[in-house]
């Protein structure tokens, strides 16, 4: 990892170089060279700090959990184009911030900086929120965040998850139209390396133009889509966990199209602990998967988290909160919010507001200092 100054760092402290490299470059790199990129599925920039920190390939700003962690409702187009922008760009910006603190460290505790590597973010962009002049605009605003992929799919408005009954396609031909707008608006802002992924949710759509069903319509509409030249991958939203369906929309799609690249949700919808035989990231990845991600990773986490410590609470009072505590401070466990000043960058705007001479902030605020855990 080379190592470089940057001006928002006091001298002597320093950043990963690819901190100028934009996400999508970085996801083409990390997808020519990996079996498959893994990213978690996030809704917040807190999740994808905790991410980072841990050391995975990208980020997925999962619309479920955005859903679920800004409205508190469920995924069938509740929020607009605007507010999930809005979303993903406080999430690049939060990782930007988050890799100049780490570099920072705690000098006046000796604790050492850490250098991460910002991860590429991936993005949910639904149905694109409209007809194809929406798609324009939404993303025109996922580009300028900063972001380095999103997907769309080819439901009708109103959009509902894929593992929700009643899902509606729109035409193969509109879809088509929406995944070149994609293109073309990424490519006319200066950033060809954006990365375009298409989804189907053929396989158990209710409603479509054609009068094929199934895992035959999904094919379909996967080669439609390939046809295009647009999507860097391609991705079919499956209904189950089962083996066989993955394996032929792979292999058909591949017929055609030998070098396609697949994105795979390994759904939190599914009781994989149920499996007889789960498939495996690394058999996903021989059977083309390039992006695997898991969509309401973090929020499945942090709801199991939470009640944990809630039903501790309930039953023994302040002794939940204290085994809690002791849980976050044993030395054999790397939990890096255990000290939420240091997490969220308090000694780094100390130490950069006095080199800035801000008032309030630096070495000499005595009662600033106390503060830090």
């Amino acid at each position: 990892m080379e190592l470089v100054p940057t001006p928002l760092l006091p001298d002597g402290y320093k950043v990963p170089s690819t901190r100028w490299k934009h996400g999508s470059a970085r996801l083409r790199e990390l997808l020519a060279e990996k079996p498959y990129v893994f990213g978690p599925g996030i809704y917040d920039p807190h999740g994808a700090e905790l991410l980072m920190y841990h050391g995975f390939d990208a980020v997925y700003f999962s619309g479920y959990s955005f859903a679920v962690g800004h409205l508190g409702t469920t995924d069938m187009d509740l929020y607009s184009s605007v507010e999930i922008a809005d979303g993903v760009r406080r999430t690049v910006s939060a990782l930007r911030k988050f890799q100049l603190t780490m570099a920072m460290g705690d000098p006046d505790k000796g604790v050492d900086p850490i250098h991460l590597e910002i991860p590429p973010v991936v993005a949910d962009m639904d149905v694109g929120y409209g007809n194809i002049f929406n798609v324009q605009r939404t993303t025109e605003l996922y580009v300028n965040t900063g972001v380095a992929a999103a997907h769309i799919e080819d439901q009708v408005m109103p959009k509902r998850c894929g593992h929700i009954a009643g899902k509606a396609l729109v035409s193969a031909d509109e879809m088509v139209g929406k995944l070149r707008m994609m293109r073309n608006v990424a490519d006319d802002l200066g950033h060809r390396d954006f990365i375009v992924i298409a989804r189907t949710d053929g396989v158990s759509a209710s409603e479509a133009p054609e009068s094929t069903r199934g895992i035959k319509l999904a094919i379909e509409r996967g080669l439609r889509y390939m046809d295009s030249g647009v999507p860097d991958l391609l991705w079919c939203e499956f209904p189950t966990a089962a083996r066989g369906p993955v394996e032929e929309f792979t292999a058909e799609i591949r017929k055609r199209f030998p070098k396609t690249r697949f994105a795979f949700n390994y759904s939190s919808s599914f009781k994989w602990q149920n499996e007889r035989d789960p498939m495996t990231f690394d058999e996903l990845g021989q059977m083309g998967v390039g992006f695997l991600f898991i969509t309401l990773a973090m929020q499945h986490a942090a709801g199991y988290g939470m009640s944990e410590v809630l039903t501790a609470l309930k039953e023994r009072k302040e002794q939940g909160y204290i085994e809690l505590q002791r849980r976050e401070w044993d030395e054999g466990r790397d939990v890096p919010t255990k000290s939420h000043h240091l997490f969220t960058g308090v000694p780094y705007h100390h130490h950069v507001g006095e080199t800035y001479g801000a008032r309030g902030m630096g070495a000499d605020e005595g009662l600033a200092k106390e503060l830090v855990v």
